[in-house]
Protein backbone atom coordinates (compact mmCIF):
# COMPACT_ATOMS: atom_id res chain seq x y z
CA UNK A 1 0.00 0.00 0.00
CA UNK A 2 1.26 3.56 -1.02
CA UNK A 3 2.32 6.21 1.66
CA UNK A 4 -0.47 8.45 0.47
CA UNK A 5 -2.91 5.64 1.38
CA UNK A 6 -1.51 4.85 4.35
CA UNK A 7 -1.33 8.35 5.54
CA UNK A 8 -5.17 8.94 4.53
CA UNK A 9 -6.16 5.63 6.37
CA UNK A 10 -3.72 7.13 9.85
CA UNK A 11 -6.39 10.08 9.31
CA UNK A 12 -9.21 8.03 8.95
CA UNK A 13 -8.13 5.50 11.51
CA UNK A 14 -8.55 8.38 14.37
CA UNK A 15 -12.73 8.40 14.10
CA UNK A 16 -14.82 5.56 15.15
CA UNK A 17 -16.77 5.70 12.19
CA UNK A 18 -13.25 6.37 10.71
CA UNK A 19 -12.00 3.17 11.64
CA UNK A 20 -14.60 1.21 9.69
CA UNK A 21 -13.91 3.34 6.26
CA UNK A 22 -10.39 2.39 7.24
CA UNK A 23 -11.15 -1.24 6.93
CA UNK A 24 -13.22 -0.93 4.08
CA UNK A 25 -10.06 0.99 2.08
CA UNK A 26 -8.20 -2.11 3.46
CA UNK A 27 -10.89 -4.01 1.52
CA UNK A 28 -10.76 -2.54 -1.62
CA UNK A 29 -7.11 -2.99 -1.50
CA UNK A 30 -6.45 -6.42 -0.85
CA UNK A 31 -10.00 -7.97 -2.13
CA UNK A 32 -10.95 -5.99 -4.44
CA UNK A 33 -7.75 -4.78 -6.82
CA UNK A 34 -9.57 -1.48 -7.26
CA UNK A 35 -6.21 1.22 -8.14
CA UNK A 36 -4.48 3.53 -6.01
CA UNK A 37 -5.77 6.22 -7.27
CA UNK A 38 -9.96 5.15 -7.51
CA UNK A 39 -8.72 4.11 -3.14
CA UNK A 40 -7.89 7.78 -2.57
CA UNK A 41 -10.77 9.23 -3.82
CA UNK A 42 -12.87 6.91 -2.28
CA UNK A 43 -11.16 7.67 0.80
CA UNK A 44 -11.33 11.38 0.43
CA UNK A 45 -15.16 11.39 -0.36
CA UNK A 46 -15.64 8.70 2.95
CA UNK A 47 -14.27 11.06 5.25
CA UNK A 48 -15.70 13.67 4.36
CA UNK A 49 -18.33 11.96 4.78
CA UNK A 50 -18.03 10.35 8.33
CA UNK A 51 -17.31 14.15 9.32
CA UNK A 52 -20.18 15.26 8.43
CA UNK A 53 -22.25 12.20 10.05
CA UNK A 54 -19.72 12.97 12.96
CA UNK A 55 -21.17 16.08 13.11
CA UNK A 56 -24.81 15.23 12.91
CA UNK A 57 -23.57 12.91 16.33
CA UNK A 58 -23.57 9.88 14.46
CA UNK A 59 -20.63 7.83 15.35
CA UNK A 60 -21.33 4.31 13.86
CA UNK A 61 -22.77 2.76 10.78
CA UNK A 62 -26.41 1.94 12.28
CA UNK A 63 -26.57 5.34 13.18
CA UNK A 64 -27.01 6.91 9.22
CA UNK A 65 -30.39 7.16 7.91
CA UNK A 66 -31.88 8.28 4.85
CA UNK A 67 -32.04 11.39 5.56
CA UNK A 68 -28.35 11.92 6.23
CA UNK A 69 -27.98 10.13 3.10
CA UNK A 70 -29.71 12.85 1.32
CA UNK A 71 -28.39 15.76 3.65
CA UNK A 72 -24.96 14.89 2.53
CA UNK A 73 -25.46 15.16 -0.95
CA UNK A 74 -27.25 18.22 -0.75
CA UNK A 75 -24.44 19.92 1.13
CA UNK A 76 -21.95 18.71 -1.57
CA UNK A 77 -24.56 20.63 -4.20
CA UNK A 78 -24.05 23.42 -1.87
CA UNK A 79 -20.82 23.61 -1.99
CA UNK A 80 -20.79 23.89 -6.02
CA UNK A 81 -19.60 20.44 -6.30
CA UNK A 82 -19.20 19.00 -10.01
CA UNK A 83 -22.17 16.28 -10.64
CA UNK A 84 -19.34 14.20 -11.48
CA UNK A 85 -17.66 14.76 -8.19
CA UNK A 86 -20.95 14.28 -6.08
CA UNK A 87 -22.00 11.21 -8.07
CA UNK A 88 -18.56 9.67 -7.22
CA UNK A 89 -18.96 10.30 -3.58
CA UNK A 90 -22.73 8.61 -3.58
CA UNK A 91 -20.71 5.64 -5.66
CA UNK A 92 -18.68 5.54 -2.83
CA UNK A 93 -21.16 5.93 0.55
CA UNK A 94 -23.40 3.41 -1.38
CA UNK A 95 -20.20 0.88 -1.77
CA UNK A 96 -19.16 1.66 1.92
CA UNK A 97 -23.13 0.36 3.12
CA UNK A 98 -23.14 -2.88 1.22
CA UNK A 99 -19.75 -3.54 3.24
CA UNK A 100 -21.76 -2.32 6.21
CA UNK A 101 -24.04 -4.86 5.76
CA UNK A 102 -21.65 -7.80 4.85
CA UNK A 103 -19.09 -7.46 7.56
CA UNK A 104 -22.40 -7.41 10.36
CA UNK A 105 -22.67 -3.09 11.11
CA UNK A 106 -25.95 -2.48 9.60
CA UNK A 107 -29.42 -4.68 9.52
CA UNK A 108 -30.38 -2.77 6.19
CA UNK A 109 -28.41 -0.97 3.70
CA UNK A 110 -30.58 2.26 2.95
CA UNK A 111 -28.87 3.37 0.17
CA UNK A 112 -30.98 1.63 -2.23
CA UNK A 113 -32.95 4.74 -1.84
CA UNK A 114 -29.89 7.11 -2.80
CA UNK A 115 -29.82 8.11 -6.54
CA UNK A 116 -26.93 9.15 -8.09
CA UNK A 117 -27.37 13.05 -10.39
CA UNK A 118 -27.57 12.12 -13.99
CA UNK A 119 -24.64 13.23 -15.29
CA UNK A 120 -24.81 15.12 -19.02
CA UNK A 121 -22.31 13.26 -21.44
CA UNK A 122 -19.66 16.00 -22.32
CA UNK A 123 -17.75 15.28 -25.93
CA UNK A 124 -14.32 14.58 -24.97
CA UNK A 125 -11.54 17.23 -26.46
CA UNK A 126 -9.75 16.18 -29.42
CA UNK A 127 -7.07 18.00 -31.27
CA UNK A 128 -6.50 17.73 -35.09
CA UNK A 129 -3.82 15.43 -36.71
CA UNK A 130 -1.72 18.60 -37.08
CA UNK A 131 -2.10 20.06 -33.84
CA UNK A 132 -0.69 16.61 -32.45
CA UNK A 133 2.33 16.56 -35.07
CA UNK A 134 3.14 19.70 -33.21
CA UNK A 135 3.58 18.43 -30.09
CA UNK A 136 5.45 15.69 -30.88
CA UNK A 137 8.16 17.84 -32.38
CA UNK A 138 7.66 20.08 -29.32
CA UNK A 139 10.87 19.00 -27.56
CA UNK A 140 13.96 20.69 -28.29
CA UNK A 141 16.79 18.72 -29.32
CA UNK A 142 19.12 20.72 -26.99
CA UNK A 143 17.07 20.34 -23.57
CA UNK A 144 18.96 17.40 -21.54
CA UNK A 145 15.69 15.40 -21.06
CA UNK A 146 14.50 15.91 -25.26
CA UNK A 147 14.76 11.95 -25.67
CA UNK A 148 13.00 10.84 -22.52
CA UNK A 149 9.61 13.61 -23.44
CA UNK A 150 9.69 12.35 -27.07
CA UNK A 151 9.47 8.81 -26.24
CA UNK A 152 6.55 9.70 -23.65
CA UNK A 153 4.59 11.66 -25.27
CA UNK A 154 4.73 9.42 -28.67
CA UNK A 155 3.99 6.73 -26.63
CA UNK A 156 0.92 8.31 -25.32
CA UNK A 157 -0.63 9.13 -28.97
CA UNK A 158 0.70 5.65 -29.93
CA UNK A 159 -1.17 3.53 -27.22
CA UNK A 160 -4.09 5.75 -25.70
CA UNK A 161 -2.80 5.01 -22.67
CA UNK A 162 -3.53 6.95 -19.20
CA UNK A 163 -0.61 8.75 -17.51
CA UNK A 164 -1.17 6.23 -14.59
CA UNK A 165 -0.35 3.39 -16.68
CA UNK A 166 2.46 4.96 -18.67
CA UNK A 167 4.12 6.16 -15.30
CA UNK A 168 3.94 1.75 -14.06
CA UNK A 169 5.87 0.88 -17.53
CA UNK A 170 8.76 -1.18 -17.19
CA UNK A 171 11.46 -1.46 -19.53
CA UNK A 172 10.19 -5.42 -20.01
CA UNK A 173 6.44 -3.77 -20.82
CA UNK A 174 7.62 -2.72 -24.22
CA UNK A 175 8.99 -5.07 -26.88
CA UNK A 176 10.82 -2.77 -29.50
CA UNK A 177 11.43 -5.83 -31.94
CA UNK A 178 7.86 -6.81 -32.47
CA UNK A 179 6.36 -3.73 -31.88
CA UNK A 180 3.71 -3.66 -28.70
CA UNK A 181 3.84 -2.15 -24.81
CA UNK A 182 1.87 -4.58 -22.40
CA UNK A 183 0.36 -2.32 -19.31
CA UNK A 184 -1.62 -3.21 -16.18
CA UNK A 185 -4.92 -0.86 -16.60
CA UNK A 186 -8.11 0.04 -14.01
CA UNK A 187 -8.69 -3.59 -11.74
CA UNK A 188 -5.11 -4.29 -12.88
CA UNK A 189 -6.24 -5.78 -16.28
CA UNK A 190 -3.59 -6.45 -18.39
CA UNK A 191 -3.78 -5.51 -22.27
CA UNK A 192 -1.36 -5.61 -25.22
CA UNK A 193 -1.24 -2.63 -27.77
CA UNK A 194 0.54 -2.17 -30.69
CA UNK A 195 3.29 0.63 -31.13
CA UNK A 196 3.61 2.50 -34.62
CA UNK A 197 7.40 3.19 -36.29
CA UNK A 198 7.61 6.26 -34.97
CA UNK A 199 7.14 5.35 -31.16
CA UNK A 200 9.58 2.51 -31.56
CA UNK A 201 11.79 5.02 -32.92
CA UNK A 202 11.97 7.28 -29.80
CA UNK A 203 11.57 4.98 -27.14
CA UNK A 204 14.20 2.97 -28.79
CA UNK A 205 16.69 6.09 -28.58
CA UNK A 206 15.28 7.05 -25.30
CA UNK A 207 16.11 3.49 -23.86
CA UNK A 208 19.50 3.28 -25.51
CA UNK A 209 20.88 6.81 -25.01
CA UNK A 210 19.41 9.00 -22.33
CA UNK A 211 17.90 6.03 -19.92
CA UNK A 212 21.64 4.66 -18.72
CA UNK A 213 22.29 8.21 -17.94
CA UNK A 214 19.41 8.75 -15.72
CA UNK A 215 19.20 5.49 -14.30
CA UNK A 216 20.45 4.70 -10.33
CA UNK A 217 20.79 1.98 -8.19
CA UNK A 218 17.33 2.76 -6.97
CA UNK A 219 15.35 3.09 -10.22
CA UNK A 220 15.18 -0.69 -10.79
CA UNK A 221 13.52 -1.19 -14.15
CA UNK A 222 11.30 1.62 -14.20
CA UNK A 223 10.62 2.73 -18.17
CA UNK A 224 10.51 6.51 -18.13
CA UNK A 225 12.78 8.10 -15.17
CA UNK A 226 12.99 11.75 -13.82
CA UNK A 227 16.46 13.77 -13.36
CA UNK A 228 17.29 12.02 -10.10
CA UNK A 229 16.28 8.71 -11.12
CA UNK A 230 13.17 8.08 -10.27
CA UNK A 231 10.08 6.77 -12.25
CA UNK A 232 7.94 9.72 -13.26
CA UNK A 233 5.02 9.81 -11.52
CA UNK A 234 1.51 10.83 -13.21
CA UNK A 235 2.01 14.64 -11.86
CA UNK A 236 5.20 15.26 -13.50
CA UNK A 237 4.12 13.14 -16.90
CA UNK A 238 1.00 15.83 -16.39
CA UNK A 239 3.24 18.22 -16.08
CA UNK A 240 5.55 17.71 -19.35
CA UNK A 241 2.92 16.80 -21.60
CA UNK A 242 1.11 20.62 -20.78
CA UNK A 243 4.86 22.28 -20.75
CA UNK A 244 4.90 20.94 -24.67
CA UNK A 245 1.58 21.47 -25.29
CA UNK A 246 2.37 25.14 -23.98
CA UNK A 247 5.52 25.35 -26.60
CA UNK A 248 3.60 24.13 -29.34
CA UNK A 249 0.59 26.79 -28.66
CA UNK A 250 -2.14 24.35 -28.08
CA UNK A 251 -4.85 24.88 -26.65
CA UNK A 252 -4.56 25.21 -22.55
CA UNK A 253 -7.28 22.21 -22.06
CA UNK A 254 -4.41 19.83 -23.90
CA UNK A 255 -3.34 17.18 -21.06
CA UNK A 256 -2.39 13.49 -21.23
CA UNK A 257 -6.14 12.37 -21.28
CA UNK A 258 -6.48 14.60 -24.78
CA UNK A 259 -3.61 12.45 -26.07
CA UNK A 260 -5.76 9.69 -25.00
CA UNK A 261 -8.99 11.18 -26.71
CA UNK A 262 -7.07 11.54 -29.91
CA UNK A 263 -5.40 8.11 -30.25
CA UNK A 264 -9.42 7.00 -30.20
CA UNK A 265 -10.98 9.45 -32.41
CA UNK A 266 -8.06 9.47 -34.84
CA UNK A 267 -8.27 5.92 -35.62
CA UNK A 268 -11.49 5.69 -35.60
CA UNK A 269 -11.80 8.11 -38.41
CA UNK A 270 -8.86 6.33 -40.13
CA UNK A 271 -11.10 3.41 -40.47
CA UNK A 272 -10.13 1.33 -36.91
CA UNK A 273 -13.09 -0.72 -35.91
CA UNK A 274 -14.95 0.13 -32.84
CA UNK A 275 -14.31 -3.36 -30.59
CA UNK A 276 -10.53 -3.19 -31.81
CA UNK A 277 -10.52 0.83 -30.41
CA UNK A 278 -12.58 -0.58 -27.43
CA UNK A 279 -10.00 -3.28 -26.56
CA UNK A 280 -6.65 -1.24 -26.89
CA UNK A 281 -8.65 1.50 -24.48
CA UNK A 282 -9.49 -1.40 -21.84
CA UNK A 283 -13.27 -0.25 -21.97
CA UNK A 284 -15.48 -2.94 -19.91
CA UNK A 285 -18.15 -1.19 -21.94
CA UNK A 286 -18.34 -0.05 -25.72
CA UNK A 287 -20.84 2.32 -25.14
CA UNK A 288 -17.72 4.54 -23.59
CA UNK A 289 -15.98 4.40 -26.45
CA UNK A 290 -18.91 5.43 -28.91
CA UNK A 291 -18.73 8.84 -28.18
CA UNK A 292 -15.78 9.05 -30.24
CA UNK A 293 -17.85 8.14 -33.03
CA UNK A 294 -19.38 11.47 -32.01
CA UNK A 295 -16.57 13.56 -32.02
CA UNK A 296 -15.06 13.17 -35.34
CA UNK A 297 -16.95 15.93 -37.66
CA UNK A 298 -15.74 14.81 -40.71
CA UNK A 299 -16.38 11.21 -40.74
CA UNK A 300 -19.95 12.61 -39.62
CA UNK A 301 -20.25 14.61 -42.32
CA UNK A 302 -19.02 12.53 -44.83
CA UNK A 303 -21.62 9.54 -44.02
CA UNK A 304 -24.42 12.31 -44.37
CA UNK A 305 -23.39 13.03 -47.49
CA UNK A 306 -23.46 9.40 -48.51
CA UNK A 307 -26.26 8.32 -47.11
CA UNK A 308 -28.80 10.99 -47.24
CA UNK A 309 -31.23 11.13 -50.27
CA UNK A 310 -29.88 15.33 -50.39
CA UNK A 311 -26.48 14.73 -49.47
Amino acid sequence: MSLQVQNLNTKLAEQSLGKIVKAFLDYLNIEAGLSENTILGYGRDLRDFADYCLSKGVKQPDGINTEMFFGYAKSLARQSKAEASINRSVVAIKMFMRFCKMMGHIEDDLTVFLESPKLWQKLPIVCSKDQVAKLMSAPDAQEPYCLRDRALLELLYATGTRASEVAGLRTGDVNLKIGYVRCLGKGKKERVIPLNRTAIAAVGEYIEQLRPKLAKPFSSDALLLSRTGRPLSRIEIWRIVKKHARIAGLPRQMTTHTLRHCFATHLLSGGADLRSVQEMLGHVDIATTQIYTHVDQERLRNMHKKYHPRG
